[in-house]
């Protein structure tokens, strides 16, 4: 699947598939997220009225929960829809007899692993009042480095496990590549620093469910993405057997 019309044409699909995935995925946002992000601002506000601080507001918050969080995810989405359109191009038949619809479940599972779910369990997501300031700097810098470590250990164990079937089939060369990059990440886990910043009277409950909705957001942003896209890569790259042509009448 060389032919750039078929790569701009997967491009473009990619793109929808994350458009319509994001509507879903801010739908989540809004009904779980939201929520618990007006508990952690109620929170951070009256701990500032406590020691007499407080900032104007830049932003309201009605804005900031409704078309801001609109914009963010939209384009978030649509943005991750035609990198993973691209990815997808340059994997297509090239990781196995996989169908153009199970090739694009397999990317979307692995970008979703690679991508957010790794880098979330080293450095899961925070309301707002559960991270110092100071710190935004070093914990966003470490967080893309974690999220690029991923990917990277990630193909690493991929080109491992094609090297192996050869050897132990493709079974056991799976189960040996899903080994190596658990082991990979666990040491990128020792190595990259830990940050603990929630206050002590912050609710554990408040931040495990933010958590949660965060994870959920995730979860169906790839959820929908691989399958809303792996339906139009399917009716692009494998289309329909055409209806049987029509009986000539006799002569």
């Amino acid at each position: 699947m060389n032919n750039s019309i078929s790569v701009r044409s997967l491009l473009v699909r990619g793109m929808l598939a994350g458009l319509v995935a994001g509507l879903l995925a801010l739908a989540v946002a809004y009904v779980l997220g939201e929520p618990h992000i007006d508990a952690a601002i109620a929170f951070e506000e009256s701990h500032a009225h406590d020691h007499g601080g407080g900032e104007e507001e830049l932003v309201s918050r009605a804005l900031q929960s409704t078309a801001g969080l609109a914009t963010g995810v939209l384009v978030y989405a649509v943005a991750l829809g035609g990198i993973a359109a691209l990815a997808y191009a340059v994997m297509l038949g090239r990781i196995g007899r996989f169908s153009p619809r199970a090739t694009a479940a397999v990317l979307a599972g692995a970008a979703f692993v690679s991508v957010y779910l790794v880098p979330f369990l080293k450095y899961p997501a925070n309301p707002p009042a559960a991270t110092d300031p100071a710190t935004i700097d070093e914990r966003t810098g470490t967080y893309f480095l974690m999220i690029a470590l991923s990917v990277l250990l990630a193909l690493a164990a991929t080109v491992v496990g094609r090297r192996l079937v050869p050897r132990l089939g493709t079974w056991w060369a799976t189960v040996a590549a899903g080994a190596v990059f658990v082991a990979l990440v666990a040491a990128a886990f020792a190595v990259l620093p830990s940050f603990d910043e929630v206050p002590e009277h912050f609710s554990a409950e408040l931040l495990y469910r933010f958590r949660l909705s965060a994870l959920a957001v995730q979860l169906t942003l790839w959820t929908a993405f691989g399958l809303v896209f792996g339906h139009l890569a399917e009716r692009l790259l494998a289309p329909a057997p055409a209806a049987a042509a029509e009986p000539v009448p006799a002569a």
